[in-house]
Parts: C-alpha cells; structure tokens; sequence
C-alpha cells in the first residue's frame, strides 16, 4: 500500500465537468488530484493511495455516496466532504451521521468548496486536547482510543457524530453547551447548520446510552440554554 501523500485529493463524481471543474480549482491550490467516476473505483483508490481528503457526489449510479461513505468509514478515518443536489436537513443529517465530515450543495461556488476543503483540513490538523486513554461514568465506559462506548459492557454503536458530540461532552461533566456552541464543535465552524441538528443527534444518543427512556442520568436538557453531560460520580458524591 502506499504511503499518504498529504497533498492527494480524491474527487468521486460520475459528472465529470464537475470533476474537471473542482480538480482545476484544487489543482490551483496546490493540491495533487485523484479522480474517480463511480463508488467502486473510489473505494479502490481511497485504500490504496489513502488521500488526505475526499470530495464525494451523493447521487452516482450502480453504488452511490451514501453506500460509498459507508464502507470507507470501516476502513479509514480520512476526511470525507459530501456533494449534492440535495438540500433538506435530513439529508444533511443523514451524510453526516454516516461520517462524512461536512456537506455542499449543489450547485456550488467552487470558492467556497475550497474554504471547505480548507475548513476540513485545519480541524484534521489541530493538535487535539490531551485526554486520558478511558473515562468512567457510571455504566458509561469511553474510550477514547478506540472511540469505542460500553453501557454495562456492551458496546453502544453510536454513529460518527454521535460520538463527537458525546466525547465534547464528557470533556467538561456538568458544563452547560449551547446548542450553537456544540454545532461549531461537533460539525466545525463553518457548518450551516440549525439547532434543531443538534437537538436530533442528542435525541439518537439518548436511546442508545440513556437506561431510563424517562429519566436520563446522562445527558441533561438546561431549559432556555442547551445541554450537559452529567457525570454519575460526581452527582453521587
């Protein structure tokens, strides 16, 4: 397998104006192009040059984005900035519980394609806060390793975004998130996103760590102002 080449961008569109369009800009920005017109040839390409980050058009024949973006999150972290004709929060929602990191629509500035190809890359970069390898709530186990969630020793299968709500989170136990505020940490800066996102991603990961359907012991709703992350040990002392 070769190794990253950390200039190497995969553009995955059956459109291949679109293509062309998007590779002249990142070629412009200093960025070396891999293209790739259908999900199969994509999903190749991306395990075997692992590029440092991937554009991909939702809607392509016989495999599209959403199958595409699947089965690459079993195999790579690398990030995936989703492209597509379609403009409802669901489908915003739904690409990026799958894991892609950020969602154009089209049609597109080319521009702001590129300060989002730019936006990706800079929180890929950051060096992360140091964090210990577990933490211990109660019947919550994190490990932030593995990125791996255990209620009782079960694993929680909590979708990309989940989890980076919750880890954002458990950073600060007893901390009060806006809702905007867990936007830009979560999705990043520039997501055009609305609260009502955020209030959807909590209520998916309230089913999956919450005991008690009508009492959660986790995740606390702050009327007027967002939510916080309780930490069981904390409220017992």
């Amino acid at each position: 397998m070769e190794t990253n080449n950390p200039l190497e961008i995969l553009v995955v569109d059956d459109d291949r104006k679109i293509v062309n369009l998007v590779g002249l800009y990142l070629q412009h920005e200093g960025f070396t192009v891999l293209v790739a017109y259908d999900g199969q040839e994509a999903i190749n390409l991306a395990i075997q040059r692992q590029p440092t980050l991937i554009i991909l058009d939702l809607m392509m024949p016989k495999m599209n984005g959403i199958e595409v973006c699947q089965i690459l999150r079993t195999k790579t972290r690398v990030p995936i900035i989703m492209l597509t004709a379609r403009t409802t929060e669901e489908d915003k929602i739904q690409g990026l519980d799958l894991g892609a990191d950020d969602y154009v629509t089209k049609p597109f500035s080319p521009k702001e394609l590129m300060s989002r190809v730019r936006a990706v890359l800079r929180r890929g970069s950051e060096a992360p806060k140091p964090k210990p390898v577990e933490g211990h709530f109660g019947d919550l186990t994190i490990n932030f390793l593995r990125r791996e969630v255990l209620i009782r020793g079960e694993v929680a299968n909590l979708t990309r975004t989940e989890y980076r709500l919750l880890e954002t989170m458990t950073q600060e136990p007893g901390r009060t998130f806006s809702r905007p505020e867990l936007i830009e940490r979560v999705f990043g800066f520039e997501y055009e996103g609305v609260d009502r996102t955020i209030d959807v991603h909590v209520m998916n990961l309230r089913k999956k760590i919450e005991l008690d359907a009508n009492q959660f012991r986790y995740v606390v709703t702050v009327p007027g102002m967002g939510y916080r992350f309780e930490d069981p040990h904390v409220a017992e002392s």
